[in-house]
Formats: structure tokens, sequence, C-alpha cells
């Protein structure tokens, strides 16, 4: 039995109430995964693409005034997440940032895109992000950035904004020689 409303009516029925649950916001999952047309910013043309071998250094900043404004991907952006923007990588992808000063290394859900200024950065990390790896006073560090697939259960804490499991940090020798790479390659 259709009722009063009729199959037409539950259905408008049924959108005007979960708009009322979520705004315009998408729920923040990881599915389906979004690669996105070329793009251009201050005369810059990024051609996101999915790179499972991404590794790349560069510097990391941070953001986080932002906050309630839309990612990329549609998700709201909450600056105390563990999150960040990429020019390229597909949204959402899951990135590991070790900071090459302090070898202190994170798992970062990447969902935005950015950035879009300054010389070398590779990663705009929120300020959440900043925090765990220990470069908000700093503001900008040098920072090897690699995509990773790491376990549902730290994907589903990162989904909830919380920090993965902690990571063991870098030794010294690897830090050493990552640094030299990025003075080799001018950065």
């Amino acid at each position: 039995m259709k009722g009063r409303w009729g199959s037409a009516g539950a259905l408008g029925l049924a959108l005007a109430l979960s708009a009322c649950a979520g705004g315009d916001y998408r729920p923040v999952r990881d599915v389906p995964v979004r690669i996105g047309p070329p793009y251009t910013v201050r005369g810059v043309t990024y051609v996101p693409a999915a790179d499972p071998a991404y590794d790349m250094l560069g510097y990391a900043s941070w953001y986080g005034s932002e906050s309630g404004n839309r990612t990329a991907n549609g998700e709201r952006f909450r600056p105390d997440w563990v999150t960040a923007a990429h020019t390229s990588l597909p949204l959402p992808s899951y990135v590991e940032v070790t900071a090459l000063d302090s070898g202190r290394t994170i798992i970062v859900r990447v969902n935005d895109r950015g950035p879009f200024a300054g010389k070398g950065r590779v990663i705009d990390l929120s300020r959440g992000a900043a925090e765990q790896l220990g470069m908000r006073a700093q503001g900008q560090v040098a920072v090897r950035v690699r995509v990773v697939n790491p376990p549902e259960k730290a994907r589903e804490r990162l989904r909830k904004g919380k920090a993965a499991e902690e990571r063991p940090r870098v030794p010294e020798r690897t830090l050493v020689r990552l640094r030299a790479q990025m003075k080799a390659a001018g950065l």
C-alpha cells in the first residue's frame, strides 16, 4: 500500500529530511574516489591522477581558519581533523608525511586541493595534522610525502577526524639522505 503520499511523495519527503541531517556537505567516506579534470589556479594547470608510487620531497604548510568551508571532495573542512590538501592526488587519498627536521611521521587523509602558493610546497596540512606532526609553530617544514594504503582501522580513525596510531620515527641517517636530496633539487 502506497499510502497518502505515494511513492513520489515519500521520496520527496525522504530527500527533504536528509537535507536537514547534513546540509550540503558530502558524508566523510572513502568512496567514490574522485580524480577530476585538469584545473588552473593562478596560471598553473594541475592534472589530477592516481599515482600509487607518489613519493615527493618538498614543504608542508598548514591551514586552519577555513572552518566550516567545503573541501574539494564536498566534505566539511574541520581544522582539528587530521586531513590535508594536495594538488593532484585522488580525493580521498592517504599519505604518509614525514617531517625531515624531527623524523616524526603521520598518516593523513587528503580530501582537499592545494597548496597553490610557495616554491616547493607539496602539501597543506590541517591544523590538527600540523599539530600531530609537531610543525604548527614553524608554519612550514621540509617533508617527504608518500602515498600509502593504511589498514582499515587507521582509515576509520582518520574518517572520524582522529589520528591514526603513532608511527616510528625515521632514522637520522635516512633524514640526512633526504635533506641532501632536497638541497640537490634546489629546495
